[in-house]
């Protein structure tokens, strides 16, 4: 028999959900997700990333992120369960929507996947800085490591970097091992420390640093080794589940299918992590794995063993999820 859980409480007992009313445990993959682009090739140069999620259910509506016809909502109802936002460069969006639009579809409880790269607007590093992450404020900025890069006949300045440092999560990577460590080329990110709902996904390993490869360094570098994360994620208290990723290339069809060999491995994988990676969180994302289920939920009265039509504000309680 799964374990009850038994809360005592002091005062009335207020019967409102405690689960997501967004999405359906039953029927997870019934969602309707925006994708915002700055350039529709997107669509085709990251075509596998969306076809794992089309061939998981979900309904996809591209469109430009200036737009002049851009809406979450109308009539007050909003219009999407989720969004993917690979605009990076976009300083401005079309129709109504705008920071204050993006946050607001957050604290609705709806998701959000945001990918950066060297383009990133002030916009986007707004809205990345009010889910608890802050991207590193040197433009010119790249993740370099000089020990866990890729081997590449293209990519001399070694910001080609491989991570396999993911974290130890069943619930939010699943089940499966990790095949092969994940490509990634872009900027850093910290983590807000007075946000406590912002965790690492896929960090960097301590040789790296954050710095412009085409400038000399003049000042030790702001973000340095494993205090820098490439990937992140967060779960709202209202069960709205963002993901922040530095690199808009990780969801690349070019990285998922590319070869992979870490300077100085005698290892050689024929294909890269980045598929299984960010398929996976993804299932965690759009709430396609993680969460609690409560069946046979009880209350009563201390004492008694019946539920009562109704409570009074000083009743005290017995509640029972099992």
């Amino acid at each position: 028999m799964a374990p009850s859980i038994r809360l005592i409480t002091l005062s009335i007992l207020f019967l409102s959900p405690i689960f997501s009313l967004g999405f359906s445990p039953e029927s997870p993959t019934d969602r309707h997700i925006l994708v915002l682009v700055d350039d529709l090739a997107i669509k085709s140069s990251h075509s596998i990333f969306f076809k794992t999620l089309t061939d998981r259910g979900f309904d996809l509506d591209f469109k430009l992120a200036h737009d002049p016809k851009l809406a979450l909502q109308r009539y007050g109802q909003y219009l999407y369960d989720g969004l993917i936002l690979f605009a990076p460069s976009v300083d401005n969006l079309g129709g109504s929507l705008d920071l204050s639009a993006i946050l607001d579809f957050v604290d609705s409880g709806h998701d959000l996947i945001l990918a950066a790269d060297t383009t990133t607007s002030d916009l986007i590093r707004d809205i990345a800085a009010d889910c608890g992450v802050d991207f590193d404020e040197d433009l010119g900025a790249l993740v370099i490591d000089h020990t866990s890069y890729a081997v590449s006949k293209t990519d001399s300045d070694h910001t080609l970097i491989v991570s396999d440092d993911v974290i130890d999560s069943k619930v939010i990577l699943g089940e499966k091992k990790l095949e092969a460590p994940v490509l990634f080329r872009g900027i850093a990110h910290s983590l807000n420390p007075a946000n406590s709902l912002v965790l690492k996904v896929l960090s960097a390993s301590p040789s790296a640093y954050s710095a412009n490869p085409k400038a000399d360094l003049s000042s030790p570098p702001a973000l340095i080794g494993s205090s820098i994360s490439l990937v992140s994620v967060v779960q709202a208290r209202n069960n709205a589940r963002v993901l922040i990723s530095g690199s808009l290339d990780l969801f690349s069809n070019k990285f998922f299918k590319s070869p992979v060999k870490k300077f100085g491995s005698s290892v050689e994988h024929a294909k890269s992590g980045n598929e299984q990676f960010v398929s996976e969180l993804s299932k965690w994302v759009f709430h396609e794995r993680g969460h609690l289920k409560a069946v046979n939920v009880q209350h009563q009265k201390v004492g008694e063993t019946f539920e009562p039509a109704m409570y009074r504000i000083t009743d005290h309680l017995v509640g029972i999820l099992r």
